[in-house]
């Protein structure tokens, strides 16, 4: 097998293993169930609602292996398994998100609510992004968090990426200006904003945003700018209500969801994108640089539903 075949072969297995670990400790529940030899429909239902996959999503699982009984009543859990994957696989159909640079530069604002990992998850996008060949500039535009510009600057070091930093108080859309000035001028391809945690109830830290968007707009045209919303994946379905209010401001057309590896709730994922029809990027399982992986329906509803 080629050198490349190998090493594409290994991220998967890599992606599908991180995944299925976070699984054994968010899903252990409804996979324990799944496995038995025996459906119990309640107790199905009810590990589903506990995933937080949501009354829609939940509903149509159960309905589809309700039809599979009638003409088989010795269903055994494999089966049952099949089922509420294809069932998750429809209803996350064209959930993949998929980003190719083609402008330059491409501009990346990363919003969310406070402690989502916005300032983590922007450092793990730009080595991903780097990796990729595509030169990358960090804009630091998170000033009202004391620590966020020394935070940014550690991962910025530690990456060997290029940062346009900031002092706290300063003006974000006057740091995205000059970011986006930086980037221009030194050819990078990506420019990725890390902007400060805002609750998405605050109309006044909104509409820093919206202005943030229109400095930036100025510069690029609107096909440029990309606005991908972190969401913590501990906050489940909530995350919805946060989505909507931050869609309203800056137009998203994208979610990255963190820390997989460590909720119980990483079920909404369904219910979130049957609601906003918001491609997902990437999701994050783990603390590290390479632990931020381009999502997949196949690997993620594999992991959940996983016998291993």
């Amino acid at each position: 097998m080629p050198a490349t075949n190998i090493v594409i072969l290994n991220f998967f297995k890599r992606a599908t293993r991180k995944i299925t670990s976070a699984a054994k400790n968010v899903f252990g529940f409804a996979g324990n169930i799944f496995r038995a030899t025996s459906h119990d429909l309640e107790s199905i239902e009810a590990a589903l609602y506990r995933a937080d996959f949501g009354r829609d999503t939940t509903q149509r699982i159960l309905v589809a292996i309700k039809q599979s009984c009638k003409s088989d009543k010795e269903l055994y859990c494999k089966k049952i398994s099949e089922i509420a994957k294809q069932v998750l696989r429809t209803e996350l159909e064209g959930a993949e998100g998929t980003f190719v640079a083609t402008g330059v530069p491409e501009v990346i604002c990363l919003v969310g609510v406070n402690g989502v990992g916005k300032t983590t998850t922007a450092a793990k996008l730009a080595h991903a992004f780097q990796k990729n060949g595509n030169e990358v500039l960090l804009g630091a535009c998170d000033t009202f968090r004391a620590a966020a510009n020394e935070q940014i600057n550690i991962w910025a070091q530690r990456t060997g990426i290029d940062i346009v930093s900031s002092q706290h108080g300063a003006d974000a859309a006057a740091v995205a200006y000059d970011a986006l000035s930086a980037t221009m001028a030194r050819k990078k391809k990506i420019l990725l904003l890390d902007t400060a945690g805002r609750m998405h109830t605050k109309s006044q830290l909104l509409d820093e945003l919206a202005k943030l968007r229109r400095i930036i707009l100025k510069k690029i045209p609107e096909s440029q700018l990309h606005a991908w919303l972190i969401v913590d994946a501990n906050n489940g379905s909530n995350s919805i209500a946060q989505a909507k209010a931050f869609n309203e401001t800056f137009n998203l057309d994208g979610i990255i969801i963190t820390k997989l590896d460590g909720t119980s709730r990483g079920g909404a994922l369904a219910g979130i994108y049957q609601e906003l029809k918001l491609p997902i990027f990437y999701v994050g399982v783990g603390e590290q640089l390479d632990d931020l992986l381009p999502f997949s329906i196949t690997n993620y509803t594999d992991a959940l539903f996983s016998d291993g």
